[in-house]
């Protein structure tokens, strides 16, 4: 592939991404301007995922089935009408329908993912979704810190203006750049629909990773969506823009994902998949103990994220190798369950503040990458 094409789609993931995530540092300001609690507050959070998870599960599959190009755009158009109901809001209930639906038009890069392994020989498939997959990575951590100083110095609702204005302008630069590809299947949207299933059954080292990728995103959306609970609580009195900072130390630590890919090329997925699990376990041992200590809490957070990173591409590149004619439905598969992780993680995440503050956050990530490294050492071996 070319590198310009693999920076478009890195690029492009992260900024489509981005919309997931902004809301998080800005949950407190919400809260503020609707007069509800925190808890309440997170179910914005919770309502993107769960929209992104949809989006998922009823519009990738069509990747294998309609031009790619054109649905890609299509999708950008309706998160960017999305993101404006967003901005002007009048009630919770609207913030939160629409929050939804612009999750549901932001799936883009489980579309572009597929598409890069396609466009990709068998020698650099792993590097290249490891480069596409860090600027999906970069974008999620730097969305926090993006959001966070937006919110503190112009308010929420701002943010999300422009975000809009940044998927209007990104669609227009893929309708010139990026390459049409016609997918192959055929046959109509309920068998498309239906092949998930079927996909499911007949690849056992799909369940498997479709299990451990679910478990491992609600840990790591459990620590990010109440962090910025924590930074502005007594602990350390931090603002949005400070707590979105962390997304910036985070960002540090996507440069682990073309390793992570060059691993899964040369030693195999497995092993850089167990030491993800590892590491993330680690993070979660450092942010218990040291989190009231910001120096704990930054190197919890760097370890978090390169953990995370290794075990999704590496989950990411065992998935892309099973059927490649399907790898849009594959993905679907191992994306949906993810991110129906990464709803729970979110809503078990804030369920556990409330109730127990930053140890309760800690042991609810513990079980759920304990749970990951089971389901990875046992399930379907």
């Amino acid at each position: 592939m070319a590198p310009a094409l693999v920076w478009l789609m890195a690029i492009t993931c992260g900024l489509v991404v981005a919309n997931l995530y902004y809301n998080q540092p800005l949950l407190v300001e919400i809260s503020d301007t609707f007069g509800i609690t925190e808890g309440r507050a997170s179910l914005v959070a919770t309502a993107t995922q769960v929209g992104y998870t949809l989006g998922l599960l009823f519009m990738v599959p069509l990747g294998d089935k309609l031009e790619q190009k054109k649905l890609i755009i299509l999708q950008l158009l309706g998160a960017a009408a999305c993101l404006v109901v967003v901005a002007v809001a009048p009630t919770f209930g609207i913030l939160l329908t629409a929050s939804l639906l612009t999750g549901l038009f932001s799936s883009v890069p489980q579309l572009l993912m597929p598409l890069a392994a396609h466009l990709a020989n068998d020698q650099e498939r792993g590097r290249v979704v490891g480069k596409v997959m860090s600027g999906l990575l970069i974008g999620i951590l730097l969305s926090r810190t993006i959001s966070g100083y937006v919110g503190a110095h112009f308010g929420w609702r701002t943010m999300f203006w422009a975000a809009a204005a940044t998927m209007v302008v990104l669609s227009g630069i893929l309708l010139l750049m990026l390459p049409r590809h016609q997918p192959l299947f055929s046959g109509s949207y309920k068998e498309l629909l239906r092949s998930l299933g079927n996909l499911t059954r007949e690849q056992p080292l799909l369940r498997r990773s479709a299990l451990v990728g679910a478990c491992m995103f609600a840990g790591f959306s459990a620590f990010w969506t109440t962090l910025v609970f924590f930074l502005e609580s007594p602990a350390y009195g931090y603002h949005s823009d400070t707590a979105g900072l962390f997304g910036l130390i985070g960002a540090s630590g996507a440069l682990a994902a073309p390793l992570a890919g060059k691993s899964a090329d040369k030693r195999g997925a497995e092993y850089a998949l167990g030491g993800g699990i590892l590491l993330f376990l680690g993070a979660y041992v450092l942010l218990a103990l040291s989190g009231h200590y910001l120096v704990g809490l930054i190197i919890g957070v760097v370890v978090l994220d390169v953990g995370q990173q290794l075990t999704h591409i590496s989950n990411q590149s065992q998935v892309f190798a099973l059927v490649p004619e399907a790898r849009s439905r594959l993905n679907t598969v191992y994306m949906t369950a993810s991110f129906i992780g990464a709803s729970i993680g979110s809503y078990a995440g804030g369920l556990a503040w409330t109730a127990f503050g930053w140890p309760g956050v800690c042991g609810v990530g513990l079980v759920f990458v304990g749970t990951a490294w089971l389901v990875n050492r046992f399930y379907g071996r």
